[in-house]
């Protein structure tokens, strides 16, 4: 779909982490480590995994599992998520907003996140998120690779491993206090701008695009 663009600066593509900076990924995420934990018959604290948010699935089940059945119960989770977590989902406040702020400035919005492709693109689909690209499975320094490979100017993350990825990219690291990680523990990892959360993005972005793009050029 094209969007117009009511700028004279180039149209920036921005890239989005998924998982506690466009959703709100706790209420699926626990009920889908208590249907694991029923299913397999081994303990899990859902209400501690989801503290701790951002990290590779295999991050998390390590804890729970001996390493050599983590691969087989990161399928299971996977196979088990859809039908748990993608209604109990919710968008972020200010997610859907945020995304058509980029595209009513003539951008792109990509998804660059650790989650399982498939699953990050059933929560977008249900959630009505228009993401002009999704690319999953990729978590701190190895999403630098896809924001490259898409030409994002900035990456818009809740977690010092989104910090990371952006810095590795040389794209400006926006970061939202609204995961794991407090503003401080953002602003300390190198981000370049700390917001409360994607209701301050669109107003953001205006004044970026003003100001420091023209700049840039």
């Amino acid at each position: 779909m094209a969007h117009m663009t009511s700028y004279s600066s180039p149209a920036p593509t921005v890239g989005f982490d998924l998982d506690m900076t466009l959703i709100d990924s706790r209420p699926g995420i626990h009920a889908c480590y208590l249907a694991l934990a029923e299913r397999t018959g081994t303990y899990i604290d859902a209400d501690l995994t989801i503290t701790r948010l951002g990290p590779p699935l295999a991050d998390e089940l390590i804890n729970w599992f001996p390493a050599d059945q983590v691969p087989a119960m990161s399928d299971l989770y996977r196979e088990m998520y859809p039908s748990i977590a993608i209604a109990a989902t919710p968008a972020m406040p200010g997610a859907r907003e945020a995304i058509a702020a980029v595209h009513g400035a003539g951008g792109r919005a990509v998804v660059v996140t650790a989650k399982y492709e498939p699953n990050a693109k059933l929560h977008l689909a249900h959630l009505g998120i228009d993401a002009d690209a999704v690319i999953g499975d990729l978590w701190a320094e190895r999403k630098a690779e896809a924001l490259r490979e898409e030409g994002a100017s900035v990456y818009v993350g809740d977690h010092v491993g989104d910090v990371r990825g952006a810095r590795g990219a040389d794209a400006l690291s926006v970061a939202v206090a609204t995961g794991p990680c407090d503003a401080e523990e953002l602003r300390t990892a190198g981000a370049d701008v700390v917001l409360g959360d994607l209701t301050e993005f669109p107003r953001w972005l205006s004044d970026y695009l003003r100001d420091y793009l023209p700049a840039r050029a």
